[in-house]
């Protein structure tokens, strides 16, 4: 009896030991209980378990156990097709279920456990699921997306900007209060005219007898003229001692306006007049000439670009600008006239260049590209210079 209940107490035990450290017993790999009660049972797996002879149990543990009543053969439950039928008296244990609870494995870590203490085998077996269960690698914390970035967190003070560098302000320049002189030229730049022996040429008490007897001329002529004051500039250098205004030339052809000449220049225009331009625009027009506008006569000044005096600065030259005939027709002296005053132009000018030494007009140059000049300026073996 006592060893049937020894028995009874080891194979639950067992199964306990099995279950805890292999997987759990099915009903193929159980092996029957033999008929003998004095053998202990032999374990799966080819080890033999220390006898427990050793393990004792406490008084009232046994003789709880012992009061404890044999199961019935109505409660055995029947092996499987297959498997032995276990002799009469005794008892089979129950296979715990694949998905009981794993109590002691609950059990947290440092909590003593209630139960027989194992030792041998059963020790070693712990010692083996440890250590596997220490090579297992824990699973790794999800990586986080590739798609996810950390925002950094603020700074618990906000950066202060890199002050910009101060960019001096030009000072405004003010106009001066009075405008800039030019710069004075050196005292040794002398922009005086060049020396003309006529600038010395001033008025006589009694006029002399060439100015008396030109004079003459011109009232045979027919010529209608004024006397006027001399006119002289000592600074620049001009100077008309005995000028003449002429009003009607011969056949009372007005000349104007106010055209003041010396009187020898004044009869070179009379004369050019009566025999050139009257027989000029006769034949080409056949009318006769009424008047002459001039463009200048006597001015105080010297010659564009030079620092010589100009013919005009001793009432020497005249410039015609245009000829107006007896039926109204005007003739002015241009770049491109029409035809017919074309021909008449090109006449006069052609016959200008003898009666008076210098004859400039449209071509020469800008300056006398709307006017015919007409000067007495001598040249040397009483040459001309026609243009």
């Amino acid at each position: 009896m006592v060893m049937a209940v020894t028995a009874l107490l080891v194979v639950p035990a067992d199964a306990r030991h099995r279950h805890r450290h292999h997987k759990p017993l099915t009903p193929r790999a159980e092996q029957p209980l033999t008929p003998r009660v004095d053998q202990p049972l032999k374990p799966r797996g080819g080890q033999r378990l220390k006898s427990r002879g050793k393990r004792q149990l406490a008084p009232n543990q046994t003789r709880q156990k012992t009061q404890e009543p044999l199961p019935s053969p109505a409660d055995v439950p029947m092996p499987g097709p297959g498997i032995p039928v276990p002799g009469p008296g005794i008892p089979v244990p129950e296979p715990r279920p694949a998905d009981a609870p794993k109590t002691d494995a609950a059990a947290p870590e440092g909590q003593k456990t209630e139960g027989p203490k194992t030792t041998g085998p059963d020790r070693f077996n712990e010692e083996k699921s440890r250590q596997k269960k220490q090579a297992r690698p824990e699973p790794s914390a999800p990586e986080p997306s590739a798609n996810t970035e950390s925002e950094p967190e603020p700074p618990a003070v906000a950066p202060t900007p890199t002050p910009k560098p101060e960019v001096e302000e030009e000072p405004v320049v003010e106009p001066p209060v009075v405008a800039p002189q030019p710069p004075q030229k050196p005292a040794d730049a002398d922009e005086r005219m060049l020396a003309d022996p006529r600038s010395a040429d001033r008025p006589q008490g009694k006029m002399p007898a060439e100015e008396v007897a030109c004079r003459e001329r011109l009232k045979t002529l027919g010529v209608e003229f004024e006397e006027h004051k001399a006119e002289s500039n000592p600074e620049i250098g001009c100077s008309i001692p005995y000028p003449i205004v002429l009003k009607t030339l011969e056949n009372s052809v007005a000349i104007g306006p106010g055209t003041e000449l010396n009187c020898k220049m004044a009869e070179a225009t009379a004369r050019f007049a009566a025999d050139v331009i009257q027989p000029a625009a006769k034949a080409e027009f056949g009318a006769d000439l009424k008047s002459i506008d001039q463009a200048s006569a006597f001015i105080c000044r010297p010659r564009n670009g030079t620092r010589k005096l100009s013919e005009h600065a001793f009432g020497n030259a005249l410039d015609i600008a245009s000829f107006t005939l007896s039926d109204g027709k005007k003739i002015e002296v241009g770049q491109a006239p029409p035809e017919k005053d074309a021909k008449f132009l090109n006449a006069v000018r052609k016959a200008a260049c003898g009666p008076f030494k210098t004859v400039l007009g449209p071509g020469s140059d800008a300056d006398h590209s709307m006017h015919f000049h007409l000067d007495l300026e001598p040249r040397q073996h009483g040459g001309t210079f026609c243009q």
